[in-house]
C-alpha cells in the first residue's frame, strides 16, 4: 500500500512541480498572463515568483513526504486562491472564454479538494505510512 500512496503522491504533484518550473523560468511571460487576468502589473512578477515557490515547496513536501500534510494544505490554499483570482469565469462576457475559464476554475477547485483530502489523510495516518521522510506536522485525531 505504501508504494501506491507514493505513486499517487508523485502523480498528484507532477502538475504543481511542472507549473512551478514554468513560473520560475518564464516569469515575465507568466506575469503578463497574470496581468491580463486582472492582477495589477506592479504585483504580477512578485505574485508569479511567489506562486512558483509555493507550488515548488508544497509539491516537494508532498512527494518527498516531508510534513506532507502541511504541503498538501499549502497546495489546497493555493488552488482555491488561484481559482478565485485567475479564473473568475463570472467576469467573462464571451461565452467561449467564460466556458474555458469555468473549466479552469473547476479544475483548480477539484485539485484543491483533492489536496484537502491528502492533508487529512497525511495528518491522520501519516505517521503510519512508509516511504515518508517525516511524519505529519499537524495531528488530526
Amino acid at each position: 500500500m505504501d508504494v501506491l500512496v507514493l505513486i499517487g503522491r508523485v502523480l498528484f504533484v507532477l502538475l504543481f512541480l511542472a507549473s512551478a518550473v514554468g513560473h520560475l523560468t518564464k516569469t515575465s511571460y507568466m506575469a503578463g498572463y497574470a496581468t491580463s487576468r486582472g492582477l495589477p502589473a506592479s504585483l504580477a512578477t512578485a505574485a508569479t515568483l511567489g506562486s512558483g515557490l509555493v507550488m515548488l515547496v508544497g509539491g516537494l513536501s508532498v512527494v518527498l513526504g516531508v510534513w506532507a500534510d502541511l504541503g498538501a494544505l499549502i497546495l489546497a490554499a493555493y488552488c482555491f486562491v488561484v481559482a478565485l483570482v485567475m479564473h473568475a469565469f463570472w467576469r467573462e462576457d464571451d461565452p467561449q472564454n467564460r466556458a474555458l475559464e469555468q473549466i479552469q476554475f473547476l479544475k483548480d477547485f477539484a485539485l484543491g479538494g483533492a489536496a484537502l483530502v491528502m492533508f487529512a489523510f497525511f495528518a491522520y495516518a501519516g505517521h503510519d505510512l512508509g516511504l515518508m521522510i517525516t511524519g505529519p506536522a499537524l495531528l488530526i485525531t
